[in-house]
C-alpha cells in the first residue's frame, strides 16, 4: 500500500531545530557495545568514535548511538555502563555538526545523552515509561515511537498474536502512543513511527507489518526503514548478518514505496550509493545529459605485468 503523499511529514522538529524529511534520509547505526549481533573488528571508544565520524562523513543525516545491544540473548548492562559507552560517542558527533539520536529504554541515559548533545530518543520499548515521555518533552527532543508487545531483550514468537491483523494492531498501538505523547506535550512533529520489524513479530509477521507501511501515513509523522541486517531478511536469505545487505537492499526499497523516509542503517556508503541510483530511477532526480563514468572506475584494478 502506497503512502498518501499528503498526510507525510515534510520536517521533524528535534533538540535544537527541525530536519528536512521530504526526501528520504540516512540514519548510521553505532553500536558503542562489545557485542553487537552484527558489528566485528575493533570493540573500543576510540574505534565507536571513529566509526562514528566515519557515518556521518558517509553522508548520514542523523547518526543514532547505542550503549546496549538489542538482542535478547546478551545481557542487559546498568545504565552507568550505557552512560559511560555513550557519552563521549555523541559529544563527539555533536561537536562536529552531526544531529544524533540515542537509543536507549532508560530515562537515565537519554538524560545524559541529551546533555551530551543527543536531539532524539529512540525508546524501543515505545515509550511507555511515562518519565521517558516527560524527559523527552522537556528536553524539546524528537523521538522514534517504535511499536512492540514485550519490554526489551524478551522475544515473542507467536502465530497468533495478530489475529485482527499487524496492519489494524499497528494503527491501534500508534493512535494510542501518540495521544499519550501529545498529553505529555510531545506533539507529532517530533515523532517518527517504526513498526519494529523483529520485536514481537515472527519474520512472517514483520513482511506483513512492512507490506502494510503505507497505511502509517494517516498519522502525518516520518516512518522509519528499520531493517538493516534483521533477522527476518536472514531468515528469507540464510545468511548471516554481515551478508544481508542485498537483502536489507530490497527490503529499504520496498519501504520507500510505501512512505518511509529514514533509512536506518549500518552500511551507510552503501545506502547512500543505494538512494542516489533510487532517486534518479524512481524519483526523477536529474541525471546530467553530458554525465559520462570516468575510466579509473569503469573496470576493476588489475595488477600490472611484470
Amino acid at each position: 500500500m502506497d503512502a498518501d503523499p499528503v498526510k507525510m511529514a515534510r520536517t521533524l522538529r528535534v533538540g535544537g531545530g527541525e530536519i528536512d524529511v521530504s526526501s528520504p534520509l540516512v540514519v548510521g547505526i553505532v553500536n558503542a557495545t562489545p557485542d553487537s549481533f552484527s558489528d566485528s573488528g575493533e570493540r573500543t571508544p576510540t574505534a565507536w568514535i571513529r566509526n562514528a565520524l566515519a557515518c556521518y562523513e558517509a553522508g548520514a543525516a542523523i547518526v543514532e548511538v547505542g550503549g546496549e545491544s538489542n538482542v535478547s540473548n546478551r545481557p542487559p548492562v546498568p545504565a552507568a555502563v550505557e552512560i559511560e559507552r555513550v557519552e563521549p560517542v555523541i559529544a563527539a558527533l555533536a561537536e562536529a555538526g552531526a544531529v544524533v539520536t540515542i537509543d536507549t529504554h532508560r530515562v537515565e541515559t537519554a538524560r545524559a545523552a541529551l546533555a551530551a548533545g543527543a536531539a532524539i530518543v529512540n525508546d524501543i520499548s515505545g515509550l511507555r515509561d511515562p518519565a521517558m515521555i516527560e524527559t523527552c518533552a522537556e528536553a524539546g527532543a524528537g523521538v522514534v515511537l517504535m511499536h512492540t508487545e514485550t519490554p526489551p531483550k524478551t522475544p515473542l514468537w507467536d502465530e497468533d498474536l495478530y489475529a485482527e491483523g499487524i496492519g489494524e494492531r499497528l494503527e491501534a498501538f500508534f493512535e494510542e502512543r501518540l495521544a499519550a505523547l501529545a498529553a505529555a506535550g510531545v506533539d507529532r512533529d517530533r515523532v517518527v513511527l517504526d513498526p519494529g520489524p523483529d520485536f514481537a513479530k515472527t519474520p512472517s509477521q514483520t513482511v506483513a507489518a512492512l507490506r502494510d507501511l503505507g497505511r502509517l501515513g494517516r498519522f502525518g509523522c516520518p516512518l522509519m526503514i528499520a531493517v538493516s541486517r534483521k533477522d527476518f531478511v536472514g531468515a528469507l536469505t540464510g545468511r548471516r548478518p554481515r551478508e544481508r545487505e542485498a537483502g536489507t537492499f530490497a527490503a529499504l526499497a520496498a519501504g520507500l514505496r510505501r512512505g518511509g523516509t529514514l533509512l536506518r542503517v549500518h552500511d551507510v556508503p552503501g545506502t547512500v550509493d543505494f538512494l542516489r541510483v533510487w532517486a534518479s530511477l524512481e524519483e526523477g532526480a536529474e541525471v546530467p545529459a553530458g554525465l559520462r563514468i570516468e575510466e579509473t572506475i569503469r573496470r576493476e584494478a588489475t595488477a600490472d605485468p611484470a
